[in-house]
């Protein structure tokens, strides 16, 4: 297998044109490709300067979990850490995590940021929302989003080899009109549901509007969570 270390756009663009397998940190396709062959190509982008970025605003697909760091939001900065193991964390890449991973531990941070994803086809690059990047699975450049008020997140304890545990993450928005939305987004299971509702009313007003949303049709022990998580991240954006 020849692998591909791409350091601009266009090089990257023809190694997806010449076929190249985007390989990430590899720790979800290895045994894959040990089961079933490897490629004759495979791309890593942790030359490409736009893949590695790490600041306020954006963060590059092809980081590594372990340098997400404060420079992020606090809800993606504790989603990454919560990966996995150390060693997994210091292989496994933000791209890799979004569109590689069934449990896609970064989107519903990513989705209470109001991210959207660089992304890379046949065509080119162009901007792309993370509902069709999750479907379509092209080649990630990197996330950017908005910078929060306030953030938070929660994932519930698991065990190996068990079902995905609950993950909450939440964020508090200032908005142009000078008011504050609440982004919500859930894993429930292999399932990830979002919502967001105005933030101007009192918390319990807020929560019953959340409800409304699809996030009001999850079971009742993760609405407690949901409900709980918050509260607290209005708390903060009020104090």
């Amino acid at each position: 297998m020849l692998l591909r270390l791409p350091t601009s756009l266009s090089e990257a663009w023809r190694c997806l044109a010449d076929g190249a397998v985007p390989v990430g940190g590899a720790t979800l396709v290895w045994a894959q490709w040990q089961r079933d062959g490897f490629p004759e190509q495979a791309m890593s982008l942790r030359r490409l300067p736009r893949a590695t970025v790490v600041d306020a605003e954006t963060l590059g697909a092809a980081v590594l979990l372990h340098q997400v760091d404060d420079r992020v939001p606090e809800v993606l900065r504790r989603a990454a850490a919560s990966v996995g193991t150390g060693a997994v964390r210091r292989t496994a890449t933000v791209g890799g995590n979004i569109v590689g991973s069934a449990l896609r531990c970064l989107l519903p941070p990513a989705l209470v940021l109001d991210a959207r994803a660089t992304v890379m086809d046949g065509d080119g690059t162009y901007e792309a929302e993370l509902a069709e990047v999750v479907a379509k699975r092209p080649l990630m450049l990197d996330i950017r989003w908005r910078r929060p008020l306030v953030s938070g997140y929660h994932k519930a304890p698991g065990e190996a080899g068990g079902p995905p545990p609950l993950v909450v993450a939440t964020a508090v928005h200032a908005e142009v009109d000078g008011g504050r939305r609440l982004f919500t987004a859930v894993r429930d299971g292999d399932e990830v549901v979002s919502g967001s509702v105005p933030a101007r009313a009192d918390a319990g007003r807020v929560l019953d509007a959340l409800e409304g949303t699809a996030l009001g049709g999850l079971p009742g022990p993760a609405w407690d969570v949901v409900r709980r998580e918050a509260t607290d991240v209005l708390g903060r954006a009020d104090a």
